[in-house]
């Protein structure tokens, strides 16, 4: 990447730079972001990165691989919110790694084997990769919670136990099946960034990719996932407005216009009032 390509993306938006270059113009992104970090902040970054791409490596995002959105959380907590905290980032890249994961990253044995290229056979044999090979997307199993503590284990040893707390506060625990599904999400969500200030900042820049990105999905999913987002702007709002949430006052403003640019979008896509709403839900 020559020092052109480095300018201009890093003023591109990253949804443009996903539709333009994608995942490959992502990384490039993402490698700009953190060239100025210590070296070994930098290697703890590209570590997350690697395991986070080998464990969602058969994962789809729509039209896209996994992989974009976690880039994307990521880059923008650097680059949008001006963080510079590599337990952080690294969470942010991990942060759908236990929902979606959870037994692939357990028996993998270690974060490390995982990121260096080991662990093939026991993921290929563990409970999740069974699923992947046979064309499974992890992200269509969020709420499972088979194995998460075994996987938040296995995070806390290769990065420490904060970016394991962390992704484990944005984790989706297992949902109880005679309750609906999308409140349970909003009722964890709630309380989990409740006491976890942090953990707000990588859920911020997830609903924003979730929300604000969601018209850069298609297909019935639009409107289940409209749904699912709208009611938890407010709280988002609580949240990322009150003063013990480690963002400066640009940041916190950027966030609040995202979220009212997603409330937005969402009221777009809800039924007309007095229209019935005939839409059918999908199963989760």
């Amino acid at each position: 990447m020559d020092a052109d390509q480095q300018r201009l993306l890093a003023t591109m938006p990253l949804h443009a730079i996903t539709s333009t270059y994608g995942e490959a113009g992502l990384r490039d992104r993402f490698a700009v972001e953190i060239a100025s970090w210590p070296e070994a902040d930098r290697r703890r970054m590209d570590r997350a990165l690697e395991l986070a791409s080998r464990l969602h490596a058969d994962d789809r995002r729509d039209r896209e691989p996994y992989v974009n959105h976690l880039l994307r959380v990521a880059i923008r907590i650097m680059s949008h919110y001006c963080v510079r905290d590599a337990d952080v980032v690294c969470a942010a890249l991990l942060h759908d790694a236990v929902e979606d994961h959870a037994a692939d990253l357990a028996a993998g044995g270690g974060g490390a084997d995982l990121a260096a290229g080991g662990g093939g056979a026991d993921l290929a044999a563990g409970g999740g990769g069974a699923d992947l090979a046979a064309g499974g997307g992890g992200a269509e199993l969020a709420g499972s919670g088979a194995g998460q503590p075994a996987a938040l284990a296995v995070l806390a040893a290769e990065f420490g136990p904060r970016v394991a707390g962390l992704v484990g506060a944005v984790t989706n625990p297992p949902y109880a099946p005679d309750r609906d599904e999308h409140e349970q999400y909003r009722e964890h969500v709630a309380d989990s960034l409740r006491d976890n200030p942090w953990a707000r900042v990588i859920k911020a820049s997830d609903f924003t990719d979730n929300g604000v990105g969601l018209i850069h999905t298609t297909g019935p999913r639009l409107h289940r996932l409209a749904d699912k987002y709208a009611p938890l702007v407010p709280v988002l709002r609580e949240v990322i407005a009150r003063p013990d949430t480690p963002l400066d006052a640009l940041a916190k403003e950027h966030i609040l216009a995202q979220l009212d640019r997603a409330a937005d979008r969402f009221a777009a896509l809800q039924p007309d009032p007095g229209q019935a709403d005939t839409r059918r839900g999908d199963g989760g």
